[in-house]
This record gives structure tokens, sequence and C-alpha cells, in this order.
């Protein structure tokens, strides 16, 4: 998106939307203002370009806060910040990254949807709406996504339709854009609840697994529409395409075992190195075929350690039963041992603390360390959640998800995709093995997976 520019001052065309409509959606300033021209939602924000705006900008929004750049990709230098030394700290990387303004805005958790839509600059067709596993603030690039929506009302729908119709038609769209939206009613009284966070009037890393799924040709029907072919002249209408009876899942596949000192928690810079997909007529079928390829699958009667912050500790209850009646023998640091064992529930305490940031301290009371029990095969998963960005936070944590990540388990930073893991584990064998086009067109098999 940065080329575009440069090729207009080198006179050269440039197929598809112009360069001042990329301009308008990458500028956070100027996006910021056509949404607001069309009175569509979106979370309270302002752009900035000095901290000594950033400063006063956050403390009227309220922590924590989103710090965007502008015309990045990947999410490079995005940050959720909790208080005024991180905004700081976060701020200047932003400006080191970006080439304009910087958007402060509010943090919505809510669940996140996101849509590839391509316009023909008068009409504008959305293949699929895909809803994010874990809730906003995990870069969609690292995030689980379902098609179709599993939560959305009718209403949440028809408003993701009307606002990426018009901001495509505002923006001048010409092919492909994504929209990504959250999903926060308790922050619109009034309405559906559906806050865009940000437009790329560009293709997205989603673009192939929607084709996939929905069977619609959307690179070759883009590619007619930068040449100045309408969506009708191609034979599509536009709105929302109909939904086939199937789930699809994608998942993110990481490296980080290939990459040393890289922390694996998720956050809305992007880390994962590819991507899979599980299709099935059920969302645990699906998911599970997904998480199966991502080698982030979890079986009955798997250990697992817990490794918990004390703000998702209430939210983690239910899981932590559902791996008990699953047969997973759980491990636990301190603070969450104490939880599990209030519960009820049989845990083995284990020792979590570092000394100085580079060994396990010694075992308390014959405990065993996070490093010996990972090291050597008593747990074959982690789930563990981040208390803050402290840097005594950070290195508690980064020895657990780096443990397991060397010993190539699977690691879940959010409780979103543990969540959709342990769902999975009651139905570990409820898949079926067919072509993409029979679910597509709904044909009905016989055809079972392992264990059925």
């Amino acid at each position: 998106v940065t080329m575009a520019p440069v090729l207009q001052r080198a006179a050269l065309p440039v197929a598809g939307s112009s360069p001042e409509s990329i301009d308008i959606a990458e500028d956070r300033r100027r996006f910021e203002a056509l949404v607001s021209g069309l009175s569509i939602p979106q979370p309270p924000g302002v752009a900035v370009e000095r901290l000594e705006e950033a400063l006063p900008t956050a403390d009227a929004i309220g922590y924590p806060v989103l710090v965007r750049p502008s015309y990045v990709l990947g999410g490079r230098a995005m940050e959720i910040v909790q208080n005024p030394e991180e905004l700081g700290r976060y701020f200047v990387a932003a400006l080191e990254e970006g080439s304009g303004p910087i958007l402060i805005d509010r943090y919505l958790e809510g669940m996140e949807v996101e849509v590839d839509a391509i316009c023909d600059g008068e009409r504008v067709l959305i293949p699929g709406i895909l809803e994010h596993v874990e809730r906003a603030g995990v870069h969609s690039g690292d995030s689980m996504a379902v098609y179709p929506p599993q939560h959305l009302s009718e209403e949440q729908r028809a408003a993701v339709l009307d606002y990426t119709t018009r901001m495509a038609l505002a923006l001048g769209v010409r092919g492909l854009m994504n929209v990504q939206y959250v999903i926060a009613p308790e922050a619109e009284a009034d309405g559906p609840g559906v806050f865009v966070i940000e437009v790329n009037p560009r293709s997205s890393r989603t673009v192939p697994f929607v084709s996939k799924v929905t069977g619609v040709p959307m690179v070759d029907l883009a590619v007619g529409a930068m040449l100045g072919r309408t969506l009708a002249e191609q034979g599509y209408p536009d709105g929302l395409w109909p939904e086939p009876p199937l789930v699809a899942v994608k998942a993110p596949v990481f490296s980080m075992s290939k990459l040393g000192g890289v922390d694996a928690f998720l956050g809305p810079e992007m880390k994962s190195t590819g991507e899979v997909m599980g299709v099935d007529v059920s969302f645990e079928a699906a998911v599970r075929k997904a998480l199966i390829a991502s080698d982030l699958d979890l079986r009955p009667a798997t250990p697992v350690l817990l490794s918990l912050a004390d703000r998702t500790k209430a939210e983690a209850v239910p899981l932590i039963r559902a791996l008990h009646e699953a047969g997973c023998p759980l491990y636990a640091t301190p603070g969450t041992a104490d939880l599990v064992a209030a519960l009820g529930i049989p845990v083995s305490p284990v020792t979590k603390l570092t000394d100085d940031g580079s060994r396990p301290r010694e075992p308390v009371d014959g405990q065993p360390t996070v490093a010996d029990v990972i090291a050597d095969g008593r747990v074959r998963a982690v789930v563990n959640t981040l208390e803050g960005k402290s840097t005594t936070h950070l290195r508690d944590g980064f020895y657990i998800r780096r443990q397991a990540t060397e010993q190539r388990i699977p690691c879940f930073t959010s409780l979103d995709t543990a969540g959709a893991a342990i769902r999975a584990l009651a139905h570990p064998g409820s898949y079926e093995i067919r072509p993409l086009p029979e679910y597509r067109d709904g044909v009905a098999s016989s055809a079972r997976g392992p264990g059925e």
C-alpha cells in the first residue's frame, strides 16, 4: 500500500482502488473523518501525531486503549496499553513504524468479525462473514475464524452488510476490500453494537479461505472489477452470498520453535506464519480438524498445565471443569492450583517463578518446577494467560510459553482458543471426511473419522 502514492507521482497507472482511496483508508485521521461522516459507529478515539496529544487523549477516553499507526501491515507496532507509562513506551515504537497519524482509541473487548468484500464501484458483494474465536485484541492473522458466524444476530449481520457496502462505495473501491469489526452491544445502547475497527482496500489472507468454503471466485471477480467489469457483467449479484450447509474453521500455524527468544503470547501484532482449515457440518467437528492440522488438538486424558492470570480465573472455571471431566490430569502454578483445589478437583502444584530470569527456582517442598513437568513430558499442553505487561509478568509467563514451544506441545494464551479446543475435546472422533465440494453442496455422507 505504501507504493501507491509513489506510483501515482511517477504518473504510472494503478489498477483498481486509487491511491487516494488507499490513503483515506490507511491514514488514521482521514479514515476516522470518513467513517464519522457516514455515521458508522467506531470505537471512541482520536488520531494524533505527538505524545503530548496522546497522553490527554488516552486519559479522556479511558484505559485500556489501542495504539494503531498508519500504513502498517501485520499489526506492526499496534498495542493494547493499560496506563500512561505503557502508552509512552509503545507510542514511540508506533511513531518509528508508521508514516502518518497514530490512532488512540478505546479498546472494546468484544467479539471480532471480518469480511472480505468485492466492489465494482457501484455494487458490493460480500461472499461471507467470518467470526473470530478470540476476542478483539488478537491480530486477525493469529486468531481462529469461523464461517458462517455462530453468534451474530440478524440485526448485526444486517449492520455489517450495510456498513461494508457504504464504506466501499464512499472509498471508491475497485476490487477487494477487507473490513474488521468488533461486536460490543453494551457500548451502543440504541444500536446493534457493531463498531468498525479498520478497512484495508486490498486483498487479505482470508480470501483463499472464504473462496474455498463459499465457492465464490473472489480473485477472478476482483481482477475483473479492477479492469472495469461490473459484478453483473461477471454473472454475480451484490449483497451477502448465501451460506452453504457447512462450518469451516481457519486456524493459524506458528513457527515459534524455529525462532529463538520469540514469545508465543497473542496480541495485536501478527506472529503466525501460515494457516490451515477444517470443514465439517458442525463447529465442534470443524474446529477439531483445524486443531489437528495446526498441532493444537487436545485428546481425552491429556495432562494440562494451568497458569492463569487473576483477571481470567473466574472465566476459566468452566474450562477447568471440562478438562477434569475429560479425564485430563491437571498441574498448576501456585495461585491457579489454589483455585483448582477449591473447586474440589485434584491438582498437582508446580513452582512457577524464576530467581533471575534465566533459570527455574529450586523446587519448593518437593514440588517440581514448570520446566520439569514440561521437559519430562508430564504435561502435554499448557494454558497460560497474561497477568499484565510488566517485566516480571512477561518473564514468568515467557518461561512457561517458551518451554512449551520447545517441546512442541499446544500452548494456549487466550481462554477463547483454549475454550474452542476443550469444546472439541468432548467430541474426539465425531467428524466426517469427504471432499470440500460435497460439504458446499450439502451432499450427505456416511464416511466417519477415526474412533467412530
